[in-house]
């Protein structure tokens, strides 16, 4: 089935679910037309052309009956790329010249669409994506930020412990987790007791993010599309003397509430996405019990799907406004 002009692209995988569908549906509602690629399913189920001569390049896309040409894209909607499911097609030492291969095929394919309006664009989420230059940034247009160490150096890691009065937490500069429900592979952010220092060492295989810890009396997700914020909070005190993160709280200890922020951090949150020349974030941020509001990071594709389900936000919605804008 071949489509008319003017489609949206989501690029998603097949184990995506609520906000690929609310934004689609979204989409539709306003008399466009959404395509979801499943990134995952290529090369598999996906078929992908590409033919080149004197008059230019020109992309073919099918999948689920469905042909694409990518000069019917007006948007694209940078969701999720997802590494090729072939684990049960190929023989260990084929697959990671295959998924290499697929890779390349499929920035290609993203390349074509260079013209396209982007949420957001690969090159700019990948400069966003640098965590330390997300504390930068933000500390240059006015967020207070949690002091910092990353380091590979043992010691260096014992210093800031005694520096921080015993009170640090610990993280990592990459995402292993994309999704509403954290799967077995999601590292959480971690209290570090002293006798975890004994095993330090282990740093010189991976460097490591440590932070002094802030005290929390509410932890936000500040949803930003295009110049709208959409804020969901927790309650700290119903989850902080068992985890540090809320991600391993039990349901009923962390409901989602509707929160709103100062003008002075909205203004400072503005800035920082147009540092970054962004049109989406999920932007994570702490206040204190003194009220101040401490910025921890921006996940340019993070997740966002709980506070539409559980607040009513209207997210969904704004991301299709942004792509049809």
């Amino acid at each position: 089935m071949n489509l008319s002009q003017d489609i949206v692209l989501l690029l998603t995988h097949s184990g995506d679910f609520f906000t690929v569908d609310r934004v689609a549906q979204a989409i539709s509602d306003k008399g466009a037309q959404a395509f979801r690629l499943d990134t995952d399913r290529f090369p598999l189920e996906v078929k992908l052309t590409a033919s080149i001569d004197s008059t230019g390049l020109n992309y073919w896309l099918e999948y689920k009956g469905k042909l694409l040409n990518t000069n019917q894209v007006r948007s694209v909607w940078m969701r999720r790329i997802w590494t090729p499911d072939l684990a049960d097609q190929l023989d260990p030492q084929f697959e990671d010249s295959c998924v290499t291969e697929s890779f390349a095929a499929l920035n290609g394919f993203f390349d074509n669409l260079r013209d396209c309006l982007w949420v957001d664009d690969l090159q700019r989420i990948s400069v966003a994506e640098n965590k330390l230059r997300q504390l930068r940034v933000a500390a240059e247009v006015g967020l207070s930020i949690p002091r910092t160490l990353v380091t590979n150096h043992p010691q260096q890691a014992r210093e800031f412990f005694e520096a921080v009065g015993g009170k640090m937490v610990a993280k990592l500069l990459t995402p292993l987790s994309y999704g509403m429900e954290p799967d077995s592979f999601f590292v959480y952010t971690s209290a570090v007791k002293e006798s975890d220092l004994q095993a330090a060492e282990l740093l010189r295989y991976s460097p490591m993010v440590f932070q002094a810890e802030i005290p929390k009396a509410r932890e936000l997700r500040v949803v930003f599309v295009a110049g709208n914020l959409f804020v969901g909070a927790l309650d700290a005190s119903r989850y902080a003397a068992r985890t540090m993160d809320w991600r391993q709280a039990k349901p009923q200890e962390c409901p989602w509430e509707k929160d709103e922020l100062p003008r002075d951090v909205t203004d400072c949150l503005q800035a920082l996405m147009d540092r970054f020349g962004l049109l989406y974030g999920a932007i994570d941020l702490i206040v204190t019990p003194d009220g101040e509001y401490v910025f921890l990071e921006v996940n340019p594709t993070g997740e966002w799907g709980m506070l539409e389900r559980d607040l009513h936000l209207p997210i969904s919605q704004a991301i299709a406004d942004a792509l049809l804008s």
